[in-house]
């Protein structure tokens, strides 16, 4: 097998040592076995589909030892070893196979209870689709895509877009994040790796490669489109000595191409930018699978910029109203879990492109056998990224694909995506049918864009080079021709290029085959093989040094002197010249990999003017049905390979047509073309962003810096508040005070009217005395917006007693700060507003002790309104508008009711329920479940039989219910809340809803919690740790994760302390002195 020719090494040499093997001097292993023939062994046993370094260090050890015995007992040791990797790889297989039954399983089962509740409507147009539909789905279309084809379309595609001040935010940690928004502005994001305009480091690590250049690409050439008035591309600022000082600048401008025509659009603050958020160490570059725990600061600073960006825009551009993102597009898993945190706290549409998939990269490194699932999951942190993709098709509207393969070889692994129901639901969605609660995100083939106008394809030939004169003066040769044809005998041939790394998959070994096999094809071209840059042979990585010396072995073998190139270096400005050389030879690019993702070198070659020979398997099969320029091979026959090569080569009529398609067809991978089509897809999106910008009569309700007393200040500020005593499920739905249109009726509005105003006069006496002594007769609603520090105490206490002590102490420990009014308390919690209530008074505290309270697991938002008539609490509806995004509603309860009633003990034979649906717990946007114990009054325990957190959520994502799952109160409930609900969400909430600065706020929590737990760990905020509260929540509930706490939690940010065992208040205050939070 091509990649592993050492392996044969092992061969020659056994047979060189042959019979001689004596039993006297045979090593004890082998005498235990009686005969052995390593020969036979080798090649009836042993599988070669190997590439191991530390075997083939350990043949390189064998072979310089000079003992024949020592020599024969080292191979011999080898053959076992390798035998152990050949039992390790099949079980591996069987493993993998019975992983696959079992997903198949599932995916039916859930197929068809969610068609069996869909059923009355199902109808033939649900089987399949219509020819018209096929796009839609993405992995159904088999026509061209469906891009402009001529100059004119573009040019009134643009003039229609004239007018337009569209802002567009591009997000990547390394460039792999980025968010998008029309008709105001753009923004885009990238979370690892290293990010600039100009002189991009392309190749120094995994991290910054040719996906570093397309977002930067991106950005710019959306910013040269009309309409788009600014591109941000949001990635991580670098301020360390081993990168250069450019990577720490927090904004730089990107050079805009084509702008001549659109010069009165531009603005002060338009244009394409590059603007880094500093997240993470400060002063180090780290790899991106250990970015994970400092992503929720990522998202922090980002929320922050693009808030206040949105702002400028709007002063600008937008008529005084903040101009929001349109959308959010996020490249790779970190920053598609970013995406989904920013779209869920901005409530504007998300998009997603994968690149290089989680489930699938997991796939093939259990088949190469080297590591164990663990020892993945700890190199590269796996099950963290496949959660964070999973996540990602939760939150989007749509993901980007470059090809089809993608989405039907890759996407289709996860839980959160079926093409089958996918076309079901889109079906529905096209014959305004209910989807009861479903959701699917749109899969779209948008293959990558380049810039082809510097490109000019070489009219002439390599024997008819026209002389040169005053006026067109011949230009030198570029420096690489010169290199490559000095291996040639005949340089005039035509040139079958290959450009790839020297790497097993590329397939390079059966191309040199089917070259020196075929004497027509060689008596006709000559082989170009570009497999990177070398020194030496022996300082190459194990894998590239096999492949490269069984190139040469095949070029000696077939004696292909002066007829194959292969140099050792070339830069990357050398490539346009390498197409050149190939194009005036009328030469040939193959591109023979095994499977091919999809392709960007076939388009490369296609603007220069080469036509192609490419694998069937992949990418290269929408490029040519796009671009129509060459033959689609099977890259495991060789002899496909050579009668496609050949063809092309020997018929110069049938080479001048693909070359001519190719060249006619190319401006559809242009980047004005992919620009267009991803701005379409964009725009067919649903647009949402924040609910309460607009009120009544025009006004901003969230400008912080014009509040008033008068009654119509106050009714804006009020925003659609709802007030209620007990908040129970009535308090959070569509209720009467709305009218058909979501506006208060004129009852309702007098009533809530008079009811603010008498809140903002304040109330008695006592309440003017309590501990949050400063309400006065002048205050705003909400008081959260004058504290300088906002205290969120998050502790998920094993019971009520423990939770008032830790209470009482954070109020101790800031009781001289608390009466000044500096600082305002938040209760975030898993418990209703209800039970809240209960709290407050069996605990002794005033509801006017806390400013607002995160009810539900962060499904509700709730305020204090002391002296209000209709209680002490109003609740946020506008949150729940802001989170109610793909939330199921009565599909999903109805799906989870179905799934609590599956779940029994059978441990006792009784067939008992253990999940318990909670009418009286539950809300509109919380399903709330109790978990019976198996021991009389131990709330604690959870029954082994209840599937842990990620289970369940599998289940849902299966049947297309897109929800966050949370246990909680220490097993003892569930609650189901929406998908981007969250307690950590709540907070991002209140900053971008009243202004309420993240960096000011200091969360409480303990040293475990609900299974949301890990999200109030991270973020810009200041963590407080109390040690020895909490500890003895039931661990059951995180090991059972997906993946460790360990990989998400910064143990080490200095945003983070840990007080003493038992705190008391003063190490509460210690605590926050170091933290900064108050003074000594």
């Amino acid at each position: 097998m091509a990649g592993n020719d050492w392996i044969n090494s092992y061969l020659e040499a056994i047979l060189d040592v042959g019979p001689g093997l004596d039993d006297a001097k045979s090593s004890l292993l082998l005498r235990e076995r009686g005969r052995f023939s390593p020969t036979r062994y080798f090649v009836e046993e042993v599988i070669t589909g190997f590439d191991e370094t530390d075997l083939h260090r350990s043949w390189v050890k064998a072979q310089a030892t000079r003992s024949p015995q020592e020599r024969n007992t080292r191979l011999e040791n080898m053959c076992w070893r390798i035998w152990n990797l050949a039992r390790q790889k099949k079980q591996l297989e069987g493993e993998l196979a019975q992983t696959n039954a079992k997903r198949h399983i599932e995916r039916e089962r859930g197929r068809r209870e969610a068609t069996a509740d869909m059923s009355e409507d199902l109808s033939e147009g649900e089987k399949g689709d219509a020819p018209s539909d096929l796009l839609t789905h993405g992995d159904s279309n088999r026509g061209r895509l469906p891009r402009i084809n001529s100059a004119d379309a573009m040019e009134a595609w643009a003039s229609q877009q004239k007018g337009k001040k569209l802002y567009i935010v591009l997000i990547r940690h390394e460039l792999n994040f980025r968010l998008l928004v029309f008709n105001y502005y753009n923004n885009a994001c990238s979370l690892h790796g290293l990010i600039r305009g100009e002189s991009m480091e392309l190749g120094r690590d995994s991290d910054t490669g040719g996906q570093v250049k397309y977002v930067v690409e991106l950005a710019r050439a959306l910013g040269s489109m009309p309409g788009v008035y600014r591109v941000d591309l949001l990635t991580r600022q670098v301020s360390a000595p081993d990168v250069d000082w450019s990577y720490g600048e927090p904004t730089e401008m990107l050079t805009l191409t084509n702008l001549e025509d659109d010069e009165d659009e531009m603005g002060e603050s338009s244009g394409a930018y590059i603007v880094r958020i500093p997240f993470g160490p400060k002063d180090k570059y780290i790899e991106k699978e250990l970015l994970w725990p400092h992503i929720p600061e990522f998202v922090d600073g980002a929320l922050n910029h693009v808030i206040q960006m949105s702002k400028v825009l709007g002063e600008q551009v937008g008529g005084g109203k903040p101009v929001w993102p349109v959308a959010i597009h996020g490249h790779y898993a970190d920053a598609g879990d970013s995406a989904a945190l920013l779209s869920g706290a901005l409530n504007v549409p998300m998009l997603f492109t994968g690149h290089s998939l989680g489930r699938d990269k997991l796939d093939q490194l259990l088949k190469q056998g080297r590591l164990s699932r663990e020892e993945i999951n700890s190199t590269y942190k796996i099950m963290r990224r496949i959660e964070a993709e999973e996540l990602a098709l939760d939150a989007s509207e749509i993901v980007i694909t470059s090809t089809r393969q993608e989405i039907e070889q890759q996407w289709r692994l996860y839980d959160g995506f079926d093409p089958v129901l996918e076309r079901k639901l889109r079906a529905r969605i096209r014959r305004n049918v209910s989807c009861y609660g479903r959701f699917m995100p749109r899969m779209a083939v948008i293959p990558p864009g380049m810039e082809f106008h510097h490109i000019v394809p070489h009219d002439g030939d390599i024997e008819g080079e026209a002389e040169g004169n005053d006026d067109h003066p011949t230009s030198p040769e570029p420096p690489i021709w010169p290199e490559i044809m000095r291996f040639f005998t005949n340089p005039r041939k035509p040139m079958i290029l290959a450009l790839a790394r020297a790497d097993p998959k590329k397939n390079i070994t059966t191309l040199v085959k089917a070259f020196g096999e075929c004497r027509p094809l060689r008596e006709l071209a000559n082989l170009t093989l570009i497999m990177g840059n070398r020194d030496e042979i022996d300082e190459m990585p194990s894998t590239n040094a096999s492949v490269l010396l069984s190139v040469l072995k095949l070029i000696d073998k077939y004696d292909l002197y002066g007829q194959v190139a292969y140099p050792k270096h070339h830069k990357q400005a050398d490539v346009p010249d390498i197409y050149r050389l190939a194009a005036k030879t009328k030469g040939v690019f193959i591109n023979p990999a095994f499977i091919e993702p999809f392709g960007l070198t076939l388009i490369e070659a296609a603007a220069y003017g080469l036509p192609m020979v490419a694998t069937k398997n992949g990418g290269p099969v929408d490029i040519h049905r796009v671009l129509d320029n060459g033959l689609l091979i099977d890259p495991h026959d060789q002899q496909s390979i050579a009668n496609a090569l050949l063809k092309l080569v020997a018929d110069k009529q049938l080479w001048a047509k693909c070359r001519q398609n190719g060249l006619k067809n190319i401006h559809l991978f242009s980047w004005p073309e992919h620009c267009k089509t991803y701005l379409s897809r964009i725009a067919a999106c649903k647009p949402r962003h924040p609910q309460w910008q607009q009120t009544d009569d025009g006004g901003d309700t969230s400008d912080l810096d014009s509040p008033g007393d008068s009654l119509r200040d106050i009714h804006d500020i009020s925003l659609n508040l709802k007030f209620s005593m007990d908040g129970d499920k009535g308090a959070s739905g569509n209720d009467s005070y709305l009218d058909s249109e979501g506006n208060l009726g004129d009852g309702n509005k007098s009533k809530l009217e008079h009811a603010v105003m008498a809140w903002s006069r304040g109330v008695s006496k006592e309440s003017r005395k309590s501990d949050r002594g400063e309400q006065s007769q002048g205050s705003v609603f909400p008081a959260l917006r004058r504290r300088k520090h906002i205290f969120v105490i998050a502790l998920d206490c094993d019971d009520i007693n423990s939770l008032v002590e830790a209470i009482r102490k954070i109020f101790a420990s800031v009781e001289k700060e608390t009466t000044q009014g500096l600082i305002g308390f938040i209760l975030s919690t898993s418990l209703t507003i209800t039970e809240i209530e209960s709290f407050l008074a069996s605990g002794g505290f005033n509801p006017s002790d806390f400013d607002a309270f995160i009810c539900n697991s962060g499904s509700e938002l709730y305020y204090s309104a002391p002296g209000a008539e209709d209680g002490p609490f109003v609740v946020d509806f506008y949150y729940h508008s802001h989170i109610e995004y793909r939330w199921g509603g009565e599909g999903l309860r109805k799906t989870l009711v179905r799934w609590a009633s599956s779940v029994v003990d059978k441990k006792t034979g009784s067939e008992e329920h253990i999940v318990i649906p909670s009418e009286q717990l539950s809300t509109n946007y919380c399903y709330a479940f109790k978990l019976q114990s198996q021991k009389p009054g131990l709330i604690s325990f959870v029954p082994v039989q209840v599937p842990p957190v990620k289970e369940l959520r599998k289940a849902l994502r299966i049947q297309a219910l897109r929800c966050h799952v949370v246990y909680c109160q220490n097993g003892s409930r569930i609650n189901v809340i929406p998908v981007l609900a969250s307690r950590s969400q709540a907070l991002r909430y209140l900053y971008v809803r009243w202004g309420v600065e993240l960096t000011n706020m200091v969360v409480f929590t303990g040293e475990s919690g609900d299974t949301d737990y890990e999200g109030l760990l991270g973020g810009v905020h200041k963590t407080v740790v109390l040690k020895g509260v909490c500890s003895s929540a039931n661990s059951q509930l995180h090991l059972n994760r997906s993946y460790p706490l360990s990989d998400v939690i910064a143990t080490d940010s200095p945003n983070v302390s840990y007080t003493a065992e038992d705190s008391s208040s003063s190490d509460i205050r210690d605590s926050l002195q170091k933290l900064g939070c108050i003074k000594a």
